[in-house]
């Protein structure tokens, strides 16, 4: 993720984080807690080097009931140890309870009266390990910690918004035009992008070619969107229905990181003010999670520097409030930059596209440095809901942050 630093001007602590997954925990902090009764069951899950949604099919498939009947509050990333609270139906207890699957433990089951539904979480508790970092390491990564606790970090959607390949939002923005022939390419075709099973890449290689069936045919089962994007195409030979073919959560995320890619721009473009608020901002306030307009920005800033408010940007859709002043003509030009208009987030294939607010910055709660090890320390903090831990860490750290991906659990 090549993206400004808001501590530029500070040296990172070195090394890289996600060595294994255990090295990157996460912990949700439930919006609210089960109250023992009603006809859901929340169970509480821990999986190790696997995405939510694996995870959800993997459960449904046990609990032999349709995904959709599985309820989440939060997508959680698959290089990492995350624990976090999904929902099944409550007859399912006796056979919920204590389950174990490759990479899936059921560490807790609790009665309660709704499903979970995105959202409903109040954020996130991370236990990050930096490895291999050169002396010193941690003493920059508090002069670096120092700085985003007191001004915030800034709100980059994270490189796992973007998918494996880094190219969900290059499919959004297809879906957006309505251009189903450049999805296609882009989706089933296209670079490798780091993808190393020789199934996938036969499969690329083939559709490239034009040959459709031999695409189907190698694609491994587990690359189920992929796979149902090919049998349309073979069945109807039309690349709307073959894109439409891929589940709904699926074409709505990709279109979500396509908005994301814009408000990281939007972001950078303002990385060092974002703790500055500008007449004509929308000021994003904390507590409510609402947005007003600020008309005098010298007036509202004292409550800015105090971290109860602080300036948004956009993730654009059709009901996206836009600001005025200097801020609205930056948003207005990003949009028109990137060739699309409000119009274009109309609603399509059963999917909506609203749009809304995001905050510049975050705030850091809890944070703590430790020693873990040699040549290692362990940063722990918390976050609230819709951030990624991952923008935090590469401001830390400063790039290259990442180690090398394992393989993907089994």
């Amino acid at each position: 993720m090549d993206l400004l630093y808001l501590t530029a001007g500070l040296p990172g602590s070195g090394g890289v984080i996600r060595r294994k997954p255990e090295d990157f925990r996460v912990t949700e902090i439930p919006l609210y807690e089960a109250c023992g009764e009603g006809e859901f069951l929340f169970l509480l899950v821990q999986k190790r080097g696997m995405g939510t949604f694996e995870a959800v099919r993997r459960l449904a498939q046990a609990l032999r009931i349709p995904e959709r009947e599985i309820g989440y509050a939060g997508l959680k990333d698959a290089r990492a140890v995350t624990t976090q609270w999904i929902s099944v139906p409550g007859p399912l207890e006796e056979r919920a309870r204590g389950l174990e699957l490759p990479g899936i433990s059921v560490l807790e089951a609790r009665r309660h009266g709704n499903k979970l539904r995105i959202g409903h979480l109040r954020g996130n508790r991370f236990s990050i390990v930096v490895r291999g970092a050169p002396p010193g390491g941690m003493e920059r990564a508090g002069e670096i910690l120092d700085v985003l606790l007191r001004r915030g970090a800034p709100n980059y959607f994270g490189e796992q918004r973007f998918g494996a390949r880094g190219a969900s939002h290059h499919y959004g923005e297809a879906i957006l035009r309505r251009d189903y022939d450049t999805f296609l390419k882009r989706f089933l075709g296209g670079p490798p992008a780091g993808e190393k099973d020789p199934r996938i890449l036969r499969s690329r290689a083939a559709f490239e070619a034009g040959r459709i069936e031999d695409a189907f045919e190698s694609m491994p089962m587990n690359r189920r969107a992929e796979k149902k994007c090919l049998h349309a195409l073979l069945r109807f030979k039309d690349p709307e229905r073959a894109c439409m073919a891929i589940p709904k959560r699926m074409r709505q995320m990709y279109v979500s990181s396509f908005q994301s890619s814009i408000f990281n721009v939007a972001l950078e473009r303002r990385i060092q003010g974002l703790d500055r608020l500008e007449d004509g901002d929308l000021a994003f306030v904390h507590r409510s999670y609402k947005v007003f307009p600020v008309a005098d920005a010298a007036r509202e800033q004292p409550r800015c520097t105090a971290f109860e408010i602080s300036p948004s940007g956009p993730i654009f859709g059709t009901r996206t409030l836009l600001p005025e002043g200097a801020p609205g003509a930056m948003e207005r030009a990003l949009l028109e930059e990137s060739g699309l208009g409000i119009g274009d987030f109309a609603p399509q294939g059963g999917l909506r596209f609203d749009g809304s607010r995001r905050p510049l910055r975050i705030p850091i709660k809890e944070a703590v440095l430790a020693p873990e090890g040699t040549d290692a320390f362990r940063v722990d903090f918390v976050l609230p809901s819709g951030s990624f831990a991952t923008a935090v860490m590469r401001e830390v750290v400063k790039a290259p942050a990442e180690a090398p991906a394992e393989a993907p659990a089994a």
